[in-house]
């Protein structure tokens, strides 16, 4: 026998160094998941299904979970397996360390096959913020980011990128390492987004009180009471699982059933629950206008930690309920309310529409300048996004918004292609091509714009080409040069030579202002691009500003122009 432990020991060794992470891609997910939480425990039994996406025969998987889990059992065919368990450190899970099984399958899977596993596991899902204690941030502040549990109070606990629960395969990420978090869990997310997940949550009361409720962040999310009041069940289906972490809720939530939401909280915070069915109400036609009525209804459950941050899994916001502004909870709202209106397998669609529409709401509340700067909360984002990806190996592939899994490229870069496109088409053309859009005819990258243009009338190629379909990084615009002329009594005329140093076209703004006004000029620009622009003003122009802070640059600080006085 210890002859037999050794050797596994070597065996898992040698695998783990050789191991292709990526090779399977796990297409379909059956689990069975009981949750204890006097003792925070989850115990799970299922099977799952992983295709070989790689192009050679592969006889060794890996399987991963959080390291406060245990594997128990790993079978094929009814037989049971041999595998090895192993740590594997990964800031993938709140733990900052996996559980991983290096199995040995029963015959080699060819490329394109796929083999369907049965394995159960278990273990605890306590408050463990490792991976960011680790790297320097306070205690406090840590918890308050990782803020995954289950215990006797109140249970959430999100997927892989906070709780490894379900199973997954993926190379190491470490925080330390600027963006590898991201750029690993991207990678397995486009991998994993046309997976069939079926999860059954169920909790068995021991003793008199109201069963908890129990919700998870499925599309089609059901909460069945069973078996009386002894056992509470949640069905969740993630069909596909698309880019979304599946997550799940437990407590003794009082229930708020409003016609755009449903929110679970606290009973003592009853008169928050009913502001987030309020905020919903206020922005309800103003989705609606843009992009129709809601397909179902937000789910909203309360955090019990006031200092966590919130986080949006499908359309479940799990959040502190906190006595925030009405103004600011509309907005918030927006993007919530987008998602249950609007669907698309296309996140730079799903997500950038949404964070687009929280920007135009703004813009509908006060006017286009504050809605700018809110805007101009994910440039940061996008510019830091833009840096890594230039400083890569020409040989990694690019990051276009088709196909990303970046979230500052299908968030923050593709809320301003949104913002850029209404700019260019008008509110009424791209309200008519959102109507019109269907995500089951979304077959073709093209369709969007195919759409946009028939409703506009204009070639968009070239700005999808650079903004869609490639990476171009971001444009940087200058003034060349202004030359202001007295044309009559009563009007000047000023010739400017605009510029963009970089490689992505934009149509951008420039504005000539003068004593008491400004005038405002759209212009195309092309990368690596010039154009000449005159402009009649009625007083001399003392300055130009190219871009107003709706197109994203890499370079601020050259936008402003001073002209000298008119001959």
């Amino acid at each position: 026998m210890k002859l037999l432990a050794v050797l596994l020991v070597v065996f898992a060794s040698v695998a783990s160094f050789s191991l292709d992470r990526e090779a399977f891609t796990f297409t379909k997910y059956d689990l069975d998941v009981t949750i204890e939480p006097e003792q925070q425990r989850l115990s799970v039994r299922g099977s799952l299904t992983l295709r070989n996406d790689s192009k050679v025969p592969q006889k060794i998987a890996a399987l991963q979970i959080s390291s406060s889990l245990t594997w128990r059992s790993i079978q094929a065919d009814g037989k049971p397996l041999q595998f090895v368990s192993q740590p594997y450190t990964s800031d993938i899970d709140h733990t900052g360390e996996l559980s991983e099984a290096i199995v040995t399958l029963p015959t080699e899977v060819s490329p394109g096959k796929s083999v369907e596993l049965t394995l159960g596991y278990e273990g605890t899902v306590a408050l463990d913020a490792t991976r960011l204690t680790r790297i320097g941030m306070g205690k406090e502040s840590a918890i308050h980011t990782d803020w995954d549990q289950i215990s006797r109070v109140s249970s959430a606990v999100r997927g892989a990128g906070n709780v490894v629960w379900y199973p997954v395969t993926m190379d190491a990420a470490n925080l330390s390492d600027e963006g590898s978090l991201f750029e690993i869990l991207g990678r397995w997310r486009v991998r994993e987004s046309s997976a069939a997940m079926h999860v059954k949550l169920g909790y068995t009361v021991t003793n008199e009180t109201e069963p908890p409720t129990l919700i998870c962040s499925a599309e089609g999310n059901r909460m069945v009471e069973a078996m009386g009041v002894q056992s509470v069940f949640a069905e969740c289906d993630f069909s596909p699982l698309g880019f979304q972490a599946p997550s799940f809720v437990m407590a003794d939530y009082a229930f708020l059933d409003a016609p755009q939401l449903q929110v679970f909280y606290r009973e003592e915070h009853k008169d928050r629950a009913e502001k987030f069915a309020q905020a919903a109400t206020a922005i309800g036609p103003f989705v609606s206008e843009w992009v129709g009525a809601p397909r179902r209804k937000v789910l909203v459950a309360e955090l019990f930690d006031p200092g966590a941050s919130p986080f949006e899994s499908g359309l479940m916001l799990l959040t502190p309920l906190g006595d925030t502004d009405p103004k600011l909870l509309q907005i918030a709202l927006v993007h919530e309310l987008t998602h249950a209106a609007f669907a698309s397998e296309r996140p730079w669609i799903s997500e950038g529409l949404a964070h687009f529409m929280q920007s135009a709401y703004r813009e509908h509340q006060q006017n286009r300048e504050a809605a700018l700067d809110f805007l101009g909360l994910h440039r940061a984002a996008v510019m830091d996004a833009e840096k890594s990806t230039s400083s890569k190996s020409k040989d990694v592939p690019e990051e276009p918004l088709i196909s990303t899994a970046v979230d500052a490229f299908y968030r923050s870069k593709a809320a301003y292609v949104w913002w850029m496109l209404r700019d260019m088409l008008g509110e009424e053309a791209l309200k008519k091509a959102l109507a019109n859009y269907r995500p089951d005819q979304d077959k073709d990258p093209t369709y969007m714009q195919h759409l946009l243009e028939t409703q506009s009338k204009r070639d968009l190629g070239w700005f999808f080409d650079d903004w869609v379909y490639h990476d171009r990084g971001l444009p940087d615009f200058r003034v060349e040069s202004a030359f202001p002329r007295k044309a009559s009594q009563d009007n000047y005329l000023v010739t400017v030579r605009v510029e963009n140093l970089g490689s992505a076209g934009a149509e951008v703004p420039l504005r000539i202002q003068f004593d008491g006004g400004e005038m405002t000029q759209r212009v195309e620009l092309r990368g690596k691009g010039k154009s000449t622009v005159r402009v009649a003003t009625p007083k001399s122009p003392k300055q130009i500003v190219v871009n107003d802070g709706s197109v994203p640059e890499s370079d601020l600080t050259n936008n402003v122009f001073k002209v000298d006085a008119a001959q």
